[in-house]
């Protein structure tokens, strides 16, 4: 999607502006005179040369993510971008030069897991940045931590959106097909289950199911394209096989989007929106991430169950809840395990002077991408103690330096 593209140019540029202001979160720490004629400091250093690889689906802000908080750290970095779509990393090359960026600080590495294992096993590689599928992000994380390197590797993702009974249910239904259904579903913080609280359920599916079928699929660069393709035959073919499943495990087909044909495209990779109802936490389109335009209702008794199902999941990337209530709101954020979390906002996004990342096997690391966290991930913390000769000449101490 056209559209799609414009906004994600967009929020990797506001990565770029926050790296620009980056000193701040460099400066480190003074303390005068900590002990007889010491003094104390801190400062953060870059760790040298790192990379990042990234996937598909955001071939601009995903790099953005990573290159700028790397480069204001002061290291050089390595892309190796999605080999689907190689030709958004050489731009961005091209710009970096055209800024006067120094040839060698920013290099770009075509390939596939031939060159993301290259980087991996590269003595001079400090750090890796991964933004992709779960089985990807732990075999980087588990090969790149083997050889002492820094990782930070972003796995995927089975968004939850509770709608609770007291909910704007005009505001759901529209958020509901945007975060399901934008970018057809392929991006790491779509949502893909409602969870329907209590007898709210009927009425979510009533007023979604003409909407996802009267969704827009089309060629994305056409202005009033609401979805455009999958990326590739294969994928689609996946994720005709998860609608399959579905239906074979007892899941509510309301809409199915097979079989969609997109004049003058007829050769596309296209599918339709597809909602399913009373989905179980047992069937595979609730545990897996199905990376496409499937929308999964699952209905609970109460908000205690829409926790306690939220939490049990393997995943922990985003999730929302969408509420009048301020004490459910709080009871919410507090209790859920999940990195991100929208309260009446279906994709929780964090702006970029925050920092983006999941819990549980959806993030395998210790630091979140870009923001303080970035900083954090791309640098390294040294402590200075310095005395001068001045304060020189009491002969050799054997005691611990203390404040005094």
């Amino acid at each position: 999607m056209f559209s799609d593209a414009k906004g994600e140019v967009t929020r990797g540029i506001e990565v770029v502006e926050f790296a620009c202001g980056i000193p701040h979160l460099l400066k480190g720490q003074y303390t005068d005179q900590i002990g007889g004629g010491i003094d104390n400091w801190s400062m953060r250093q870059p760790l040298g040369v790192v990379a990042g690889i990234t996937p598909f689906n955001f071939p601009m802000m995903v790099p953005c993510w990573m290159f700028p908080v790397a480069l204001a750290c002061g290291n050089t970095f390595v892309l190796k971008p999605s080999e689907r779509d190689p030709s958004a990393a050489l731009r961005l090359a091209e710009l970096l030069k055209e800024a006067g960026l120094p040839d060698g600080v920013f290099n770009v590495v075509q390939g596939d897991k031939q060159a993301v294992d290259a980087l991996i096993a590269h003595p001079q590689v400090e750090a890796l940045s991964f933004v992709g599928s779960t089985p990807i992000a732990e075999y980087i994380y588990a090969e790149g931590t083997r050889r002492g390197k820094r990782v930070q590797a972003l796995g995927g993702a089975k968004n939850h959106m509770v709608v609770m009974p007291d909910a704007d249910l005009d505001q759901v239904t529209d958020a509901l097909m945007g975060a399901a259904y934008g970018s057809a579903g392929e991006r790491c913080m779509a949502i893909s289950v409602a969870v329907a609280v209590g007898e709210v359920a009927d009425e979510v599916v009533a007023r979604l199911a003409p909407r996802v079928r009267a969704l827009v699929v089309k060629d994305g660069m056409q202005a009033d394209a609401e979805m455009g393709p999958l990326v590739t035959a294969q994928h689609r073919a996946k994720v005709t096989g998860y609608i399959e499943d579905g239906q074979a495990c007892g899941a509510t087909l309301v809409v199915d989007g097979r079989g969609l044909q997109v004049p003058g495209n007829e050769g596309g990779f296209f599918l339709g929106g597809t909602l399913f109802d009373h989905v179980t936490p047992a069937m595979n389109i609730y545990r897996e991430e199905i990376f496409g335009p499937v929308l999964c209702i699952v209905r609970v008794p109460d908000f205690a169950a829409a926790v306690e199902l939220i939490n049990a999941h393997e995943f922990g990337n985003g999730v929302s809840c969408f509420t009048s209530d301020g004490g459910v709101a709080r009871a919410f954020a507090r209790q859920i395990k999940v990195g991100m979390v929208g309260i009446n906002v279906p994709i929780p996004v964090p702006m970029a002077w925050h920092s983006f990342g999941g819990w549980k096997r959806s993030l395998f690391g210790d630091h979140h991408a870009y923001g303080e966290e970035g900083v954090r991930f791309y640098s390294r913390y040294k402590s200075v103690m310095q005395r001068w000769p001045d304060s020189i000449g009491k002969g050799a101490e054997f005691t611990m330096p203390v404040a005094k």
